[in-house]
């Protein structure tokens, strides 16, 4: 314990100093944990922009035991193993049972670089200065030799300071609350510098003294809402002052806007309602905020894979390119269309319409020709003041750029869920939750929502290394290729260019609105979609006393709009397991051999196999049936239904569950029972 000891900051905000003879410390060990202090005892560490200091120093005495509301288990050789947690993040951190005895505490890699803070180290029955850095020296005007080693009592301090203003804080430390207000310090030359402090109990006998310097005390405190500044740098090598320079200039300007994240004020909320809580209550807040640091909010737990595992397979494929060019002839005008295909569009706006006989019709074109009945009926043609010869131009080339090679990501299904948006948007409520432009986003939406798709699921592009998941970086892959490939193709050439008439702000509202919705049939937010719709439509709006009016209020609102708008399009995307029986068993048949290729493929190229259960000579398409209509249908059907009021879907619903759970029963893992002997 020679020198002074290096302190750092691991990137989840927790920091750490030890001496430079700590290098061969035991293996056995305890874990730092947030509790209170008992005392004020420690040393006043002060920073400018050029230096770097840790903004939480956790120290951990060789006499502490305690029992923190953090406690999580012991080790075999009886120490107490906690956990430090920031606001954003929480980790465990180990210190040898050497570094316990001796009291230097654990270096690690990753430094953080912070604006202005001053540390209390705090040590049991012991206080001693353990570590100045040059900045201090600089502003305070003190040699590093005057201060090394000295006890609290012989360390600097302003007479400004109330005379009880050290029981203060030490009151509000001891009850494990944070001590916010203007504290003095005392430069050599004896004049005193104002800083607004905040003060954060970190472990048994240290705790967080957060400074701000009085130039930007109260301007930084507001825009910041009183988090505590760190900022992440590569190196704390005294060899690369420039870079570290700049990179404090950048963090410091992006930490200084006005930006506070919802989920922030949550967690501050919840933090202000601890300091009045019982114990137990506290406790509870303390597991509440642990779960809203997490990234999956939305997410449910699964079993294990071996309990569920067609489930498995079906999140794992779900949640987490060449063109196909064909040679279509242009529709003709919708007054001009073959009678055959006339009649059975004439049946569009039943639940029973037919996609696969208009499939048959149309020779696989049915999208442009539903294209057509639909937009016409909806006036989207007037809406976007553009001629139908236009439109009919723009349905012909999204259609060709559908691979009709595919079984179940073709036209067919676009037209599929094109005719599903239209039967969502004629139900009353839905009608008088949207305006004409959401209604034509939806339309286009659905139109282009799955354009290119080349029958392989995100996962599978992220593990082939594809090109569009490099473009996307893994994120919402084949969503965003879809939107973007639709605005492409449209602007490309003027005569299938349906947007060219429009006003520049209408446009770019309308195109926001088609992004949104095709990012949203993305499934690895389903969750997040499903429950921001139950809490923010269905649970106001069946609450009681909500009349008519308050009703209205609550669909009508922009942020509630857009709500309706993804869970209309995710619902028209996977609602197979809706319709009449017989297209039912005719979509799970060609879903299923799409993921029977994807597997095929993945084992000869010997990928990652995203669905096992997948594997055409095993796979039981009842099983999957069930699952996907268990995991991802019936909460979102029942959301939407009690909005949208759908009881014939919900019937066929039922009906086709038991179809596919009689088939499991039976032991058949085909489409259909096997003919009667």
């Amino acid at each position: 314990m020679g020198c002074a000891p290096s302190i750092h900051v691991s990137q989840s905000g927790v920091i750490y100093c030890r001496d430079s003879d700590e290098s061969n410390s035991p293996h056995q060990t305890t874990t730092i944990s947030q509790g209170t202090a008992t005392t004020l005892h420690g040393l006043f560490i002060k920073t400018d922009a050029a230096d770097t200091i840790p903004s939480v120093i956790a120290y951990q005495s060789r006499h502490t035991r305690t029992n923190s509301l953090r406690e999580r288990r012991e080790n075999s050789c009886g120490h107490m193993c906690t956990e430090a947690e920031t606001q954003t993040s929480s980790t465990s951190v180990k210190v040898s049972a050497a570094e316990e005895r001796l009291g230097p505490m654990r270096l690690t890699q990753e430094p953080i670089q912070v604006e202005s803070c001053l540390v209390i180290l705090c040590m049991f029955e012991f206080v001693a200065s353990k570590y100045v850095n040059p900045a201090f020296e600089k502003m305070m005007g003190y040699h590093r030799g005057e201060l090394i080693g000295k006890e609290l009592t012989e360390l600097p301090k302003s007479d400004k300071n109330s005379a009880d203003l050290l029981d203060t804080i030490n009151t509000c430390i001891k009850k494990g609350k944070d001590w916010q207000g203007i504290y003095f310090s005392r430069r050599k030359s004896g004049d005193s510098i104002q800083q607004y402090v905040r003060i954060i109990p970190h472990s048994l006998h240290s705790f967080l003294f957060c400074p701000y310097p009085e130039c930007n005390s109260l301007r930084h405190k507001d825009r910041r809402k009183e988090s505590v500044d760190t900022r992440s740098i590569s190196s704390h090598s005294s060899d690369a002052p420039s870079l570290q320079n700049r990179r404090y200039s950048s963090m410091a300007r992006i930490h200084s806007m006005t930006i506070e994240a919802p989920i922030t004020k949550v967690i501050n909320i919840i933090n202000a309602a601890q300091e009045s809580s019982p114990v137990t209550v506290a406790e509870a807040l303390d597991r509440v905020l642990e779960i809203l640091r997490t990234t999956e909010l939305y997410s449910p737990q699964l079993a294990s894979k071996e309990d569920d595992p067609h489930t498995n397979d079906l999140v794992g494929g779900l949640m987490s390119v060449n063109m196909s060019q064909s040679q279509l002839a242009v529709p003709v005008p919708l007054n001009d269309i073959p009678s055959s295909i006339a009649e059975l569009l004439n049946e569009e706006e039943c639940w029973e319409f037919n996609i696969l006989e208009l499939e048959a019709a149309t020779h696989k074109r049915p999208l442009s020709y539903l294209g057509l009945k639909i937009f016409s009926a909806f006036g989207v043609c007037e809406f976007l003041n553009c001629t139908e010869a236009t439109l009919r131009s723009w349905l012909q080339v999204i259609e060709a750029n559908y691979h009709a090679s595919n079984s179940y990501h073709n036209s067919t299904h676009a037209a599929d869920v094109l005719h599903a948006t239209a039967y969502f948007l004629r139900k009353d409520r839905v009608k008088g939750s949207l305006d004409q432009l959401d209604e034509v986003a939806a339309l286009l939406a659905a139109t282009v929502h799955d354009v290119d798709h080349p029958g392989r699921t995100n996962s599978f592009l992220c593990n082939a290394g594809s090109d569009l998941a490099i473009l996307y970086n893994d994120t919402a892959v084949l969503e965003s290729h879809h939107a973007a490939l639709a605005f492409q193709l449209t602007v490309r050439d003027s005569k299938c260019n349906i947007f060219k008439n429009m006003e520049r702000t209408q446009f770019r509202t309308l195109r926001q609105a088609i992004i949104d919705m095709v990012l949203a049939t993305e499934m690895t937010r389903h969750f997040e979609h499903v429950n921001k719709f139950v809490n923010s439509i269905n649970k106001p709006m069946s609450s009681e006393g909500s009349d008519c009016e308050g009703q209205a209020s609550i669909r009508n609102s922009p942020e509630n709009r857009l709500l309706i708008k993804r869970m209309l399009i995710k619902c028209a995307d996977v609602a197979n397991p809706c319709r009449p029986l017989e297209l039912c068993i005719e979509w799970a048949g060609r879903i299923s051999e799409e993921y029977f290729a994807q597997t095929d493929e993945e084992k000869r190229q010997g990928l990652p196999v995203v669905m096992p259960v997948f594997d055409r000579n095993t796979c039981s398409i009842p099983k999957s049936q069930i699952s996907f209509i268990d995991y991802f249908i019936t909460d979102m059907f029942d959301a939407w239904d009690a909005f949208a009021s759908l009881p014939g879907l919900m019937e066929n619903l039922a009906e086709n569950y038991k179809y596919w759970k009689n088939l499991d029963e039976m032991k058949c893992k085909s489409l259909r029972p096997p003919p009667p002997p």
